[in-house]
């Protein structure tokens, strides 16, 4: 994915579902992530909000598991993304956006 590209988040998913012990990460705040209000979240998705994803250490343990980061736009999962690299995460990447993502959420 190209520096002024943005990040395709139906691609990012599929990458996700064929990832093994791969997590996915929306890091939306709690309202944003909850059912019904704007997308919903993507099925499987884990809610760490940007705003606490130092939370992220309790939640996953291992650095090395693969991380699939998103958000509405992309923005906050570029911070996420950059905050989980910082704490020694070592598979990381941001897909982008759910605003963009076409397949099914809840």
């Amino acid at each position: 994915m190209g520096l002024f590209q943005a990040n395709d988040i139906n691609a990012g998913v599929e990458e996700y579902q064929k990832t093994l012990q791969a997590k996915l990460i929306d890091v939306r705040e709690e309202d944003e992530y909850a059912a019904g209000h704007t997308a919903g979240h993507i099925p499987a998705s884990i809610n760490i909000p940007l705003s606490s994803i130092e939370a992220a250490r309790e939640e996953i343990t291992d650095l090395d598991t693969p991380l699939f980061v998103y958000c509405r736009s992309g923005n906050r999962s570029g911070h996420a993304v950059t905050w989980l690299k910082q704490a020694g995460y070592s598979k990381v990447q941001n897909i982008g956006g759910i605003a963009n993502y076409s397949g099914k959420t809840e």
